[in-house]
């Protein structure tokens, strides 16, 4: 790890003024200072972010709610609230890491992760995400890779809480040029869809400050199969979220994490779902549309089918 510069911020406008100059926020710092040790990121100073006010609050409300940007996984997980209102969001919270991961880990530094494709994360391959001209998983071992991109680079994003979060239609709040910008999950992630060196839409300054999620989807769920039972990323996760009233879905949502650069979602098969009651011919057509479009490698064929299971059960978790 090269020697950097470490600073607090007290104020939100200090915070992007100390990191102007090749800076880094700093939480929890899981992510962040593997890859500094890795030497994939180079910090000419860290800004720990730990002491901004009121980023580690979780806020209650008729309408929504408001999880600050600094609220640990840990948190999330433990919350009963949140377990009550949103089950989805707990379950996702859940299967992070470990349990020493999540006590420190923030909801920000989730959202914001870098990618864990391991050409990009070899300290001596410059791959197309690091300024490359190759995306060596492509042809490569790409049995953990995206069955969706927009663009060259294959690698998925593999944040749980993304993925639980689209589902939900959550927003995030972005301190951006001085000014609070409002940001769809589908939107802070779009930029990795269309350019193979973003991870997510975060401009360099860029803070996450909050995120908002509406109950207006009473019923949500998250699933995800991994290698290893526990403390292992996910093959594919998938998140959905509804009212149901009468045994019908309203406003369903279905994302699938880690088999794109963005939580995945297709309007197509939230408007078949829309008015629907929940059976197995239904979820498994509702699946089918998901995946339609799917473009598996030579390696990572077996996420269709995982996928397709995937979404099936975590629909009809929504029954209840």
């Amino acid at each position: 790890m090269k020697a950097f510069e470490y600073a607090t911020a007290r104020s939100l406008d200090s915070a992007p003024q100390l990191a102007t100059d090749n800076g880094h926020y700093f939480a929890g710092g899981n992510d962040l200072l593997g890859r500094m040790k890795d030497y994939i990121t180079d910090a000419k100073i860290l800004v720990n972010i730990k002491s901004l006010p009121g980023l580690d609050q979780i806020e209650s409300g008729r309408d929504h709610w408001t999880l600050g940007a600094l609220v640990t996984i840990a948190q999330i997980e433990n919350h009963p609230g949140i377990k009550k209102v949103f089950p989805g969001l707990h379950e996702a919270a859940a299967e992070v890491g470990s349990q020493q991961i999540r006590n420190v880990a923030t909801l920000g530094g989730n959202l914001a992760q870098h990618s864990r494709c391991w050409y990009y994360r070899h300290r001596d391959i410059v791959c197309l995400k690091k300024g490359g001209d190759t995306c060596y998983a492509r042809h490569g071992d790409n049995r953990y890779h995206s069955l969706f991109t927009g663009n060259t680079c294959i690698s998925p994003v593999v944040s749980n809480l993304g993925t639980a979060l689209a589902a939900l239609d959550a927003t995030a709040i972005v301190r951006r040029s001085g000014k609070e910008a409002r940001l769809s999950m589908s939107e802070l992630y779009h930029r990795a869809w269309e350019n193979p060196l973003a991870h997510n839409s975060l401009d360099p300054g860029d803070l996450i400050l909050k995120v908002e999620i509406p109950t207006a989807r009473g019923r949500s769920a998250y699933l995800q199969v991994s290698d290893k039972h526990a403390f292992d990323w996910a093959l594919v996760s998938c998140a959905v979220a509804a009212q149901v009233s009468g045994g019908r879905l309203r406003r369903p949502r279905v994302a699938l994490g880690c088999i794109s650069p963005v939580p995945y979602q297709v309007e197509a098969a939230n408007d078949f779902l829309d008015g629907k009651t929940l059976d197995e011919a239904t979820v498994s057509k509702a699946a089918d549309l998901v995946l339609a479009n799917a473009q598996p490698l030579e390696f990572n064929g077996y996420k269709v089918p995982l996928a397709h299971a995937l979404i099936r059960r975590a629909l009809l978790k929504l029954k209840g």
